[in-house]
C-alpha cells in the first residue's frame, strides 16, 4: 500500500463530491500529459513540476467555495490562450471552471505545453 501524498490529502479534504471528481480527473490528465512530473503543493494547491532538483512548476490546480481554477505558474500563458477560450474566466495565471463547465482537455494540453517552452527561458 502506497502512502498518501499531499496531493491525496488536498484532494480528500474537498468535500463538494462534483468538485472533488473534476479535480481528480483533471489530475489523471495532467499526469497523462507529464508522466516524469512530480507532484507537489505550490502556493497551497496541488501542482506538477518538472523532475530534478531545480524542477520548475508547470501546473497547478484548486477548490474554492463556488469554482475550481487551474494555473501555469505563468503570467505569460492564460493571457495567450484565452481569446481561445472565451467561454471560461481567464486571468493573468489561469482559468477558472466548474465541475459542469470543465476545461477542455486541449486547453490544459496547450497550458502545459506554453508553459513547458517558456521554462528554459528561466533557467
Amino acid at each position: 500500500m502506497t502512502a498518501p501524498t499531499p496531493i491525496d490529502a488536498y484532494l480528500a479534504a474537498v468535500t463538494a463530491p462534483d468538485q472533488n471528481a473534476a479535480l481528480s480527473t483533471l489530475r489523471a490528465l495532467i499526469r497523462r500529459i507529464l508522466p516524469d512530473a512530480v507532484e507537489c503543493l505550490s502556493y497551497a494547491m496541488p501542482a506538477h513540476r518538472q523532475p530534478g532538483p531545480k524542477g520548475k512548476v508547470v501546473i497547478g490546480y484548486a477548490a474554492f467555495a463556488k469554482h475550481c481554477g487551474v494555473y501555469s505558474h505563468s503570467g505569460t500563458v492564460a493571457p495567450l490562450l484565452g481569446p481561445d477560450y472565451p467561454a471560461w474566466k481567464a486571468s493573468k495565471s489561469g482559468f477558472l471552471f466548474t465541475p459542469d463547465h470543465p476545461l477542455p482537455d486541449d486547453l490544459v494540453h496547450r497550458m502545459i505545453a506554453l508553459r513547458l517552452a517558456e521554462i528554459p527561458a528561466y533557467g
